[in-house]
């Protein structure tokens, strides 16, 4: 007992431990989506307000992902054990973690990240990545889950009734695997993980597999970046190997006796497979677009740092003459118009005015010219004014 006890102990305190460096990132990801919708609702970052569309989506990730994270602690035998005494209230306190976490926030996150994925191959006219797409969107995760939530609900509460636990066979025993969601260790109740539960979340996560295979082909046939490839192929391929071994070790799990270590190391690494799977998406769909995003930004500031200052003038003159002819339309839509800053070429207008030309000609003639002879200096501004016809009358012959 005692050795069972240090082991539920120290897988807890690595749980926490583990859950509190997820926190950090999540955090990280949700200020960086936030500030970078900030600027753009500035103006400052306009031209990139239709990258960071579904800004509203990515942090309804990062925050249905916490929940999940915050449940994981819930379940902690040691942690349990010391914040609820009544036995009553840990047997209760577990089927609700089956529920939310089988039940809701694990296949929601799984489902945005498939979301976030299908945006890819959508076109623009169809109305991705903006507003009306975040709520449609965030309301088609919560209505895929209801079908999900309430078999949880019927596996977990309707379902012991139809086995009798006063029976001292071994074949009610097996059966109360398929139902309990806890279990008396001494004078603790150890979370369990009922295999009816198990199945169903197995069958769900087969579906979505198949779906994330499909969209992640057609994906792969698009993408002409190398390091986009790269990114997308992490995150394919942790969900299609997470979920099933996160899926077999909960269906293991009924195997040893709850609380031993046995049991503790197989609940654990379920954890750690959902928790690697869970930062993959949210580094690849949350925290690097919004980098890159930034990243875009920052050289397109060095560009224009670097510019001079005719062309700087020349680009922002056309930047908001383009701004304010489609200020009725949504914001997103200005990041692809022609004379975005950073979707065109920049082109310097080297047409200055015919007066002005003439005069620095004529200043520049006088000033080479000797000084007290005013007619030596008329006759270099003759010549180079002859020159510059030859030069000009050349020139209109190769453009026709």
């Amino acid at each position: 007992m005692p050795l069972t006890r240090f082991s539920s102990d120290a897988f807890g305190v690595v749980t926490i431990s583990l859950v509190v460096l997820f926190h950090v990132l999540a955090i990280r990801c949700i200020y960086q989506v936030v500030y970078l919708q900030v600027r753009i609702h500035r103006r400052d970052f306009l031209q990139l307000g239709y990258f960071n569309g579904p800004w509203i989506t990515r942090i309804f990730l990062v925050i249905v992902a916490i929940c999940w994270s915050l449940s994981e602690i819930a379940r902690l035998s040691f942690l349990k054990g010391r914040l609820f005494s009544s036995i009553t209230w840990q047997r209760n306190l577990c089927k609700l973690y089956i529920l939310f976490n089988l039940g809701f926030s694990e296949p929601s996150v799984f489902l945005t990240l498939v979301f976030l994925l299908r945006a890819s191959l959508r076109r623009r006219e169809s109305g991705t990545l903006s507003q009306g797409w975040n709520k449609r969107t965030i309301s088609c995760v919560f209505l895929y889950c209801i079908p999900i939530f309430v078999m949880q609900v019927f596996l977990d509460f309707a379902g012991p009734r139809f086995f009798n636990e006063a029976k001292n066979d071994g074949r009610a025993k097996k059966l109360n695997y398929f139902t309990k969601a806890s279990v008396f260790v001494g004078d603790e109740c150890v979370c369990t993980y009922p295999l009816f539960s198990t199945i169903l979340l197995g069958l769900f996560h087969a579906a979505l597999i198949s779906y994330v295979s499909y969209i992640g082909m057609h994906v792969f046939l698009s993408v002409i970046n190398k390091r986009l490839l790269q990114r997308l192929y992490w995150l394919v391929s942790s969900v299609i190997f997470s979920l099933p071994v996160r899926v077999l070790l909960l269906g293991f799990s009924v195997l040893p006796q709850p609380g031993n270590l046995a049991y503790e190391l197989i609940v654990f690494l379920a954890f750690l497979v959902m928790l690697l799977c869970t930062v993959i998406g949210i580094l690849v769909l949350v925290y690097f677009p919004a980098a890159d995003l930034m990243a875009l930004r920052n050289l397109e500031e060095i560009e224009v740092q670097g510019m001079p200052y005719d062309d700087y003038f020349n680009d922002s003159a056309s930047l908001v003459a383009n701004q304010s002819r489609h200020d009725t339309r949504r914001s997103s839509d200005v990041s692809t118009m022609r004379g975005s800053i950073s979707f065109r070429t920049m082109i310097r207008d080297d047409t200055p005015d015919l007066d002005i030309t003439r005069k620095e000609r004529s200043m520049a003639s006088f000033a080479e010219a000797p000084p007290g002879d005013p007619k030596a200096g008329e006759k270099i501004f003759k010549t180079k004014c002859a020159q510059c016809h030859t030069v000009d009358k050349g020139a209109g012959h190769k453009q026709g």
